[in-house]
C-alpha cells in the first residue's frame, strides 16, 4: 500500500511559477510510478505528468514545456515535485498525485493508478 500527501498549492498570478510536492510512502513506494492529475471546477480529471522509478517522465499536451517533474527515492519514501512555470489561469485546478504499478512507459490513464492523495488547490489569477 502507498500513502500520498500533496503540498505546495496556493494562489499565484499568471506567469508565475509554483512547485508542488508529493510524498509517497510505503514499503514498496519506490517501485511505483507517481503521476499528477488535475481537476478544474466542472471539468473531468486531466492527466498532467507522470514519472517512473527510472526517472522517465511524460507530460500532458497542455503543460508540456511548462511543467517538469522531479523524483527523489529514499528507502520507503518517494518525493515527486512538479515544477510549474509560466502559469496560466486555465491551470487553476485541484492537483492530485497518484501511484501506479505500471512502469514503462509511465502511464497516463487514470484507471491505471491505484492510490491517490487528497489533492492541493492551485489558483492562477489573470
Amino acid at each position: 500500500q502507498v500513502q500520498l500527501v500533496e503540498s505546495g498549492g496556493g494562489l499565484v498570478q499568471a506567469g508565475d511559477s509554483l512547485r508542488l510536492s508529493c510524498a509517497a510512502s510505503g514499503r514498496t513506494a519506490s517501485a511505483y510510478t507517481v503521476g499528477w492529475f488535475r481537476q478544474a471546477p466542472g471539468k473531468e480529471r486531466e492527466f498532467v505528468a507522470s514519472i517512473n522509478q527510472y526517472g522517465a517522465a511524460v507530460y500532458g499536451d497542455s503543460v508540456k514545456d511548462r511543467f517538469t517533474a522531479f523524483r527523489v527515492n529514499d528507502e520507503n519514501t518517494v518525493t515527486v515535485s512538479l515544477q510549474m512555470s509560466s502559469l496560466k489561469p486555465e491551470d487553476t485546478a485541484d492537483y492530485y498525485c497518484a501511484a501506479s504499478a505500471a512502469i514503462a512507459p509511465p502511464p497516463t490513464a487514470e484507471i491505471t493508478y491505484d492510490y491517490w492523495g487528497q489533492g492541493t488547490q492551485v489558483t492562477v489569477s489573470s
